[in-house]
């Protein structure tokens, strides 16, 4: 379904989220924007207010990276910053707005992993991927942990993998929706581990994890910031990461790799874009600004207690980065004939 367009004047008010308020504390609230402070760059597009334009709803991921952003680009640019959400259609309704907008630097998109996977799953865009976008960094990465339901019968990937391989398309894993992250989690365990599972969509990773929690479907690849809490509290039992690296938030949790799953790699991150045709001078005081901004130790601690990492690398790395990301994606949703919901 396809989201009322917000008027001009909703548009133009920060969108305040109770979540992004109680994981990320000291964020924008409710319809302010960042303050400016001066500084020796010259002002993007005069020094009017820049919009970060998120492409999911306020409390996910990228709204989280958005709102804690958000106040140190206004003081790297010294000029004022905005928040505003617009999500739908996995992120493509953002995004193409902010293909269409003037490419002058107050615009720009923050989105999310599903940003790399939309061209093989959408038939049409409104949008050119491959030439509509300038990519002017990407501020963080987070993995996803495999969990089951505290009383499933398996105690480790081996585990699973044994018992779907006994039984084909029988045990069952959940997802946010077609084509997330999390049902391609699933995809590329399959792939990788040669078994079949069942793939049960849920319109959410909410109502997933509800019922994985619930035991109604033993397993499901979730992100790890929404599920550490449930996990450290026994509602939920950690399996394996899907990072190369063991992370931070739950160091006693074996890689997907180290589980005998070679080259299971699943990152959830979030770019931040401009439209193309952007300025050299403006590019460059904008891709200045955003490395200040993942250098912020205050940004660091935060992205670290969500359980993720500042993406290491310059506008050219993210650029080779989403390139790669979704050459991966698109190989796997075609080979395994993923369709959206």
């Amino acid at each position: 379904m396809t989201p009322t367009r917000p008027s001009s004047t909703t548009r133009r008010r920060l969108i305040g989220a109770a979540t992004a308020s109680a994981l990320l504390p000291g964020l924008l609230p409710r319809g302010q924007a960042a303050q400016a402070t001066p500084t020796a760059t010259a002002p993007i597009a005069g020094g009017k207010t820049l919009t970060l334009l998120v492409s999911y709803p306020p409390g996910g991921g990228a709204d989280l990276i958005a709102r804690l952003i958000a106040p140190r680009l206004a003081e790297a640019l010294g000029q004022p910053v905005i928040v505003e959400n617009r999500p739908g259609a996995s992120g493509t309704i953002a995004a193409g707005h902010v293909a269409r907008a003037t490419p002058d630097g107050t615009t720009l998109l923050v989105d999310a992993s599903s940003f790399a996977v939309n061209p093989a799953l959408f038939a049409k865009l409104p949008y050119d991927p491959a030439s509509a976008f300038v990519p002017l960094a990407v501020v963080a990465q987070f993995a996803n942990v495999l969990v089951c339901t505290p009383g499933f019968e398996a105690r480790s990937v081996a585990d699973v993998v044994r018992l779907a391989r006994a039984k084909p398309r029988q045990v069952a894993y959940a997802s946010s929706g077609n084509g997330s992250a999390q049902h391609l989690a699933g995809a590329l365990f399959e792939q990788l581990a040669k078994l079949e599972l069942n793939h049960v969509p849920y319109r959410g990773g909410g109502p997933a994890m509800t019922d994985v929690m619930g035991g109604q479907v033993p397993l499901f690849f979730a992100n790890v910031a929404s599920s550490m809490g449930h996990i450290q509290a026994g509602k939920l039992r950690a399996l394996a990461v899907t990072s190369r690296l063991r992370t931070r938030a739950l160091p006693e949790v074996p890689t997907m790799e180290e589980a005998g799953v070679k080259g299971h790699e699943v990152l959830e991150w979030n770019p931040v874009l401009a439209p193309a045709g952007l300025a050299p001078a403006v590019k460059a005081s904008l891709v200045a600004a955003l490395r200040r901004v993942k250098d912020d130790a205050e940004v660091i601690g935060r992205v670290r207690t969500l359980g993720g990492d500042i993406f290491a690398g310059d506008e050219l790395r993210a650029a080779a980065f989403l390139k790669q990301q979704q050459a991966q994606w698109t190989q796997l949703v075609r080979e395994r004939g993923i369709q959206r919901d």
